[in-house]
């Protein structure tokens, strides 16, 4: 740097100028002819790597003021020349070169990003022009120069875009001869006076982050939201991403494209919010920079155009890919978009415009389209290099595109895409600012008779150095010598030129580049599948938005743009969602019951259920259901249901009554059900035991001994009634036999011992003949006993 300090001067002599020139010109025919014939040359990667050539030396454009000038204007170029080669550079100069009008916009992409000098196409050094002398510049090293001159030396004959080149010329001791060792190109759009008729330019302000904000909230009343992280605070605070964009973008003439999502995000912020740390959640920290930065923006938009995308910025190009034939999917786009005019108005206090869609770069085919306008939004933001114009000059930007139900606003791609690179650099900032502004004046004099409107789409969020090199190229068309600003509303209303294109790219030609970042078809059936737990959910809570609000919302966000090329964090985000809401089902759940002993016929078995939330849950029915009602039933059926409504963290016990009929173990179930009868949460079971009699044992023993004690009472009142016959017979006999007084005994006859026909015992039957003899029968007698 110390040898740049002595290179500044006037430059050498005009005769000196026009000698050199005069032997370069000598020397570079034969040294053309001799490149045109060799039978390959090195590629521009691989020399500008080596160093070799017109590439030895690497010139850059730092600055160039004013970036459109007029008459009476000094342009003034600033930058570094830095020695990329293995040898020293003796004796060089920096030279300002300035090329004839560029007639068309393929011209400008042509020398947009060109290395090294070309002897047929690059502009010669500017007759007179400022010159910096470097005696000597070593390897690696680098030196600064400025050159300024005024507007009028610069022999821009008419109003149009010319090619503004810094050259080094110079030495090196390998090769001796006085040649370009470097060069650098770049633009410069002269209209001194007013076009007739100026091209309507709009260009879009996005404002749009990734997602920070998880399904969780605090215990409180507030629903204090939980936070991922606090990353976007670095983006909010004075000199971040999002503070920068607010800040340029309140001078500029631009439409604001906000993401809801963003809006909802810094307000929690605004309003108290905690941060997960591990398995605790503390509080934020960054409050006072959310209200800030939200106070700033509602100034800055106030009395401007807002465009609202839906909330958290779905995917439309995934959605159309890979989600719409995932039932429900298309729902989550409606409900972001119903959402995203109500929360921009909530927070911003301004109606925005909802009807516009914006795929992944301004990609489309049919089922994007398609996809894009189920929700409402029937006009879409485009690119031009995917809805093509087979034209000689841009068109306007509206048209009716595939049947004419929607309206196609394509953004034109060079001017969207210039500041995509690397801008912290203050060439690449340089060189973008001039391409943009030489695109844009070629535009309007592709046909100068001709208004048309063009629309400028940048990327999605771009970082702190591309905002404010978007900044400053707008503010180079603030004099609106060939451009005016014109709103994205207005734009899409605009009259459709005839011949421009209304067809709608084919899927094969939609980029594979953005295909293959798309959402997967598993992250949409993760989706589905939190939302069918939360509808299963939210039907038994007394206050059903405390959930649906917050994980509706994070369903959305978990389709978002923010996750192209993240697999891994938007599947851990999703993961988390759908495992808290499982915590939460989890809350209202049955007691585990240890096996039981029914005591006696009948018996109440308690069921518990247990609601650890802080709300009460209703429109539950509890099913308890018995493994074999043979044994044992439940309300007088295999199964009985009861309802269920519990207070916020308390328990409730559910009594059925249970009938036993035999002994033994009979299984049981017991499962909570919605309304509708689906069921909730897992099925709770247990045994219960039945060892006692039953009703129908003891009815059966009832009368068994009813039967004993009837044939008892039979039998004994058969016995008294023979035993009272028996002993009337008895006395009849007795006084029958009994002799007259003075009357002998009978032979044989013993007046003292019982007569042989006396029944033996009382119930003995009297015998049917009569008393013949005392001694023993005869043969062949027959005794009744």
């Amino acid at each position: 740097m110390a040898e740049a300090a002595d290179i500044q001067g006037t430059g050498p002599s005009p005769a000196r100028r026009w000698l050199r020139r005069t032997i370069t010109v000598a020397f570079g025919a034969p040294l053309l002819a001799g490149l045109l014939q060799a039978p390959a040359v090195a590629s521009p990667a691989i020399a500008a790597e080596e160093g070799t050539g017109s590439r030895t030396v690497d010139v850059s454009l730092d600055t160039l003021t004013p970036n459109t000038p007029v008459e009476g204007d000094t342009v003034t170029v600033t930058g570094t020349v830095t020695n990329r080669g293995k040898k020293t550079v003796t004796d060089a100069t920096v030279d300002l070169r300035v090329g004839p009008r560029m007639t068309s916009r393929s011209e400008i992409e042509q020398v947009t990003g060109r290395t090294g000098y070309r002897y047929d196409s690059d502009p010669a050094v500017l007759e007179d022009g400022p010159t910096v002398r470097i005696p000597r510049l070593g390897a690696g090293l680098s030196a600064d120069f400025s050159l300024s001159v005024p507007v009028s030396d610069l022999g821009l004959d008419d109003a149009g875009v010319y090619q503004l080149g810094v050259s080094l010329t110079g030495d090196t001791s390998d090769q001796g001869s006085d040649r370009v060792l470097g060069i650098e190109r770049t633009f410069l759009p002269y209209q001194p006076e007013a076009t007739r008729k100026k091209t309507q330019l709009t260009y879009l302000w996005p404002l749009i982050s990734s997602s920070h904000v998880s399904a969780e909230t605090a215990t409180d009343d507030q629903q204090t939201p939980v936070f991922e992280d606090d990353a976007l605070a670095a983006e909010l605070r004075p000199g971040g991403r999002l503070d920068q964009l607010v800040a340029l973008g309140k001078d500029l003439p631009v439409t604001w494209v906000l993401d809801p999502d963003l809006l909802a995000t810094v307000d929690a912020m605004a309003n108290g919010y905690r941060v997960k740390d591990g398995t605790l959640h503390v509080p934020g920290k960054n409050k006072d920079v959310a209200e800030q930065w939200l106070n700033a923006l509602e100034k800055a938009v106030q009395g401007r155009e807002v465009v609202a995308l839906p909330f958290a910025d779905p995917d439309l190009a995934s959605l159309a890919h890979h989600g719409k034939d995932v039932p429900g999917s298309l729902g989550h786009l409606q409900s972001a978009t119903d959402l995203a005019g109500t929360t921009v108005e909530t927070v911003l206090h301004l109606r925005p415009s909802t009807d516009f869609a914006w795929p992944v770069e301004g990609a489309v085919d049919p089922s994007i389209v398609a996809v894009a306008t189920s929700a409402g939004a029937d006009k879409v933001i485009a690119r031009s290099d995917s809805v093509r114009d087979d034209l000689s000059y841009t068109p306007t930007a509206a048209r009716p595109l595939g049947n004419g139900s929607t309206t196609a606003v394509v953004s034109d791609a060079v001017l969207s895409t210039t500041f995509d690179g690397d801008m912290v650099r203050a060439e690449g900032s340089t060189l973008a600012v001039q391409e943009f502004l030489a695109q844009s004046l070629a535009i309007t004099l592709e046909q100068p008779e001709d208004q048309r409107s063009v629309v400028v789409a940048p990327q999605r969020t771009p970082t702190v150095a591309q905002a404010q090199s978007m900044a400053t190229a707008l503010q180079g068309l603030s004099a609106k010598r060939w451009s005016q600003p014109l709103g994205l509303v207005a734009a899409a209303a605009a009259k459709p030129d005839p011949d421009a294109s209304t067809a709608v790219p084919s899927t094969s030609r939609y980029p594979k580049k953005l295909r293959a970042r798309e959402l997967p078809v598993q992250a949409f059936r993760d989706m589905k599948t939190t939302r069918d737990e939360l509808d299963d959910f939210k039907i038994v809570l007394e206050q059903p938005e405390r959930v649906v609000a917050p994980f509706g919302n994070a369903i959305n966000r978990e389709m978002s743009v923010s996750w192209r090329g993240q697999v891994r964090a938007a599947l851990v985000y999703r993961s988390n969602v759908l495992e808290y809401l499982q915590g939460l089902t989890k809350s209202v759940q049955l007691v585990d019951k240890s096996d039981l002993t029914l005591s006696g016929r009948s018996a109440t078995i308690p069921v518990t259920v247990q609601n650890k939330l802080l709300q009460g849950v209703d429109h539950l029915v509890l099913r308890l259901t018995s493994g074999n009602k043979n044994r044992l039933e439940v309300n007088g059926e295999g199964f009985a249901e009861l309802p269920v409504k519990i207070n916020g963290g308390h328990s409730q016990s559910v009594k059925f009554t249970a009938s036993a009929n035999v002994n033994g173990q009979v299984p049981m179930t017991a499962q909570l059900y919605t309304e509708d009868g689906t069921p909730y949460g897992q099925p709770m079971t247990f045994n219960v035991k039945v060892s006692e009699m039953t009703p129908t044992v003891m009815l059966v023993i009832a009368g068994g001994v009813l039967l004993l004690v009837l044939a008892g009472v039979r039998m004994y009142t058969q016995r008294k009634r023979i035993a009272a016959r028996n002993a009337e017979a008895e006395a009849a006999e007795a006084e029958a036999e009994e002799p007259a007084e003075g009357e002998a005994d009978g032979d044989g006859a013993d007046g003292d011992g019982p007569s042989g026909d006396e029944p033996e015992q009382p119930s003995d039957p009297t015998p049917d003949t009569g008393s013949e003899s005392g001694g023993p029968s005869g043969p062949g007698e027959k005794v009744d006993r």
